[in-house]
């Protein structure tokens, strides 16, 4: 039966399951359209930013 010669490192085990854990950024809806965006970023439909108003946009 195969054995390991040494103890596989904390770094090499994370490495590893890394791979599988990471699923990109997640998208979310804008509270006041309902328009998808990037988490702590202005919503570019409606330029709201936790519900102030902070940057202008043409409608």
């Amino acid at each position: 039966m195969a054995v390991p010669k040494r103890k596989t490192s904390k770094m090499k085990k994370r490495h590893r399951k890394a791979a599988n854990r990471y699923k990109g950024v997640q998208v979310n809806l804008c509270p006041s359209c309902e328009a998808p965006i990037v988490p702590h970023r202005a919503c570019e439909a409606c330029g709201e930013y936790k519900g102030k108003q902070v940057i202008s946009v043409e409608k």
